[in-house]
């Protein structure tokens, strides 16, 4: 094992790749991930397998699609004997630790990783205890008050990556005192960050200096006449069907800004103890994130939707000696790519009936054989505070120039992304456009059945019912659990 390659992976939540200075934003100051992105390779077109949390999350672990795993929702749990991407380092030789964010959810907290450090901000249950954020109650969530109540101050997620860095940095330096006393054991360490994901709270200088920079956002909020039903309904059940002040939106965009900043931080300090500690030869790192956010862009905020604002995500590769520096990959790549991209570059088996595809060839080299084509779900039981007990089944395939979005029950949407990569003409009732959307239909629908996925849904649901009162009488012990405390939450303003 001596000559295989450590492992450095850090995965934000909900950092949209536009800002980034990699990525070509000339306002946010991301110096650290710029400065990775020059030392490696960039993508430009990858995306999540979910526009939510836990299903990216768990799709990640396991090289699989939502359905092909039945975890979709927030709620739901990943099986724990499903192989997961530290399954295969463990069975290798690695001992994969992972310091922060899992977002399991369910009895297993580890899914393979050996050691965890710091842990998750909220329950391990479904239906277990639910944090509060004191005056930022419900601003982490999908509603109209994370942008009323926003702007300078600070919330606790800012301090649960503090004490994320802090411990990645005491495993960086553990791993290197190891060294100097003979253990050469390649290392792989996962540092999961909760940032730059809302409150939309920041540093109020911070706030303040990106108010006087930012603009407003590109795309106005579409006439309900033109939007999809699905969205019409998501606007109004989250609050933002009225029109949001020009204030709440500068503010809510200036502290995303900020809190990206502030993440880019914290990962300086993660590389340079790397550097510190002569760690970084021989060293894969990867960053990247677990979907994007909409930051206002038609009038949409966080993610929940299939516009590439919310299920893009940012991805950066570097290796010294190994990975071409400097350069950007145009190929449309996935998560769930990643897991068995990475499993290769360090030369450990692959995740068997993974349905991800590994990319290494084309990281190492631009003009590998590769088909632009990946797929992502969003598939909601009724469970979910913000979804008012509606279900829906939903699917993207971005293949080519080419994205359709199928809903169940309702028309879909088609847009062409080399004409259009605002992704505001919709083609879908566009009589030209009748065979790509047949072509593309039959693609999304080849492995994947709305209607079993319903009732494999409305079956699990009950579980979870039956589960969350459970948790709530026995109130079984939260294992990896980070304290939030609801005073550590704090506004300038009063909203």
């Amino acid at each position: 094992m001596t000559d295989q390659p450590n492992i450095l992976f850090i995965m934000s939540d909900q950092h949209a790749p536009r800002v980034t200075g990699c990525y070509g934003d000339e306002i946010i100051r991301t110096p650290n991930l710029d400065k990775l992105a020059a030392k490696g390779t960039t993508f430009d077109n990858a995306y999540t397998p979910s526009p939510l949390c836990v299903p990216a999350r768990m799709s990640f672990l396991t090289g699989k699609y939502p359905s092909s795993q039945n975890c979709w929702t927030n709620s739901d749990s990943l099986a724990s004997d499903l192989p997961t991407t530290a399954h295969s380092l463990g069975a290798a030789g690695y001992k994969p630790k992972l310091v922060g964010r899992l977002h399991s959810i369910g009895p297993d907290q580890m899914h393979g990783y050996e050691e965890r450090f710091v842990g998750d901000h909220s329950t391990n249950w479904i239906g277990g205890f639910a944090h509060t954020m004191g005056v930022l109650t419900k601003t982490n969530g999908p509603f109209r008050v994370s942008l009323e109540a926003s702007g300078g101050g600070q919330s606790s997620y800012e301090l649960h990556d503090r004490d994320v860095t802090q411990a990645a940095l005491e495993q960086l330096d553990k791993i290197a005192e190891d060294r100097k006393n003979g253990d050469i054991t390649p290392f792989s360490l996962n540092v999961g960050y909760l940032l730059p994901h809302q409150p939309y709270v920041a540093d109020p200088e911070l706030v303040d200096y990106y108010l006087a920079r930012i603009s407003a956002p590109k795309h106005s909020k579409t006439k309900a006449e033109n939007e999809h039903p699905y969205l019409q309904w998501w606007r109004k059940c989250t609050g933002i069907d009225v029109d949001i002040p020009q204030e709440q939106i500068d503010r809510s965009r200036a502290a995303y800004y900020a809190l990206t900043e502030i993440f880019d931080g914290m990962v300086g300090e993660v590389l340079d103890r790397l550097d510190e500690n002569g760690l970084a030869e021989n060293t894969i790192i990867i960053y990247t994130s677990d979907h994007g956010d909409q930051l206002g862009e038609r009038g949409l905020w966080w993610k929940q939707t299939f516009y590439d604002d919310s299920v893009k995500i940012p991805l950066i590769f570097s290796m010294p000696g190994v990975v071409p520096e400097g350069e950007r990959r145009s190929q449309v790549v996935n998560l769930i790519d990643l897991s068995q991209t990475l499993l290769q570059a360090l030369g450990v088996p692959q995740l068997p009936g993974a349905d991800g595809r590994s990319f290494w060839d084309v990281i190492l080299n631009s003009k590998s054989s590769w088909q632009n084509e990946t797929f992502s779900e969003y598939c909601i039981d009724g469970m979910a505070p913000w979804a008012s007990g509606v279900t829906s089944q939903q699917r993207m395939i971005r293949s080519g120039k080419w994205k359709l979005i199928y809903y169940s029950n309702q028309r879909p949407q088609l847009f062409n992304l080399e004409l259009d990569p605002g992704e505001i003409n919709d083609l879908a009732d566009d009589t030209g456009h009748v065979k790509i959307i047949k072509v593309l239909t039959s693609r999304i629908l080849e492995n994947w059945d709305p209607n079993s996925i319903e009732k494999i849904m409305a079956d699990r649901r009950k579980n979870k019912e039956l589960l969350s009162q459970w948790s709530r009488f026995i109130k079984p012990p939260e294992n990896y659990l980070w304290e939030l405390k609801m005073e550590d939450n704090w506004l300038s303003e009063k909203p």
